[in-house]
């Protein structure tokens, strides 16, 4: 007989968790799912404001890396990040991923969210959780050896006129460049990349 797979939904914000069920269990849809020091955190998933930003991001990045291959060979919309040298078990969830060394050359079925670590994570607010993207995930990403940089798409004034917020690692530190609507952010971590800060474009 097939044990029972467990089944997490929004009631279970604040259980602890371990890999293992993080990696077997089923979940209720219209939620994101993270595990921050062994306990579940859970959002609602994107309103359409924050997925049409989300979408617009992913397709530059997709677009980039399909270009150029020899800088960045994968970008993700559904990444988990292992951060490590947690007292427990800590997996944020990025909107996107771009990896520089994706192993293609794996099996599909031995691929692992463990044994892969992104270059670049990027995270879209509008109606979020800001405390999350801003406070949070800016200690927890700059503790993942492998990330250059940390992007925020930050619509929460304007959607349609948001502002990139770039954290570049640069020795102990994030350094922060901001880019406001209508100008355009390139970066030496992907050469070649031009991202004109404008979500209908």
């Amino acid at each position: 007989m097939t044990p029972t797979k467990l089944k997490f939904g929004p009631a279970d914000h604040g259980r602890p968790v371990t890999a293992e069920e993080l990696a077997d269990a089923e979940y209720v849809e219209g939620f994101k799912y993270e595990v921050i020091d062994g306990r579940f955190y859970m959002s609602p998933a994107p309103n359409l404001s924050e997925g049409f930003l989300d979408d617009w991001l992913y397709d530059k990045l997709r677009d980039f890396v399909r270009a150029h291959p020899e800088v960045a060979n994968k970008v993700s919309d559904g990444a988990r990040v292992f951060v490590p040298g947690r007292p427990e078990l800590t997996v944020p969830e990025p909107d996107l991923a771009v990896y520089q060394n994706f192993p293609f050359d794996t099996p599909i079925r031995d691929m692992n969210w463990e044994e892969v670590s992104p270059l670049v994570v990027a995270e879209v607010l509008v109606d979020g959780d800001p405390d999350k993207d801003l406070v949070r995930n800016v200690d927890l990403y700059f503790q993942v050896p492998s990330i250059s940089e940390y992007w925020i798409l930050d619509g929460r004034e304007n959607p349609d006129e948001p502002l990139l917020i770039a954290r570049r690692r640069w020795g102990s530190r994030w350094v922060i460049t901001e880019v406001p609507y209508g100008e355009t952010y390139t970066t030496r971590t992907l050469p070649g990349f031009e991202l004109l800060i404008d979500p209908r474009r």
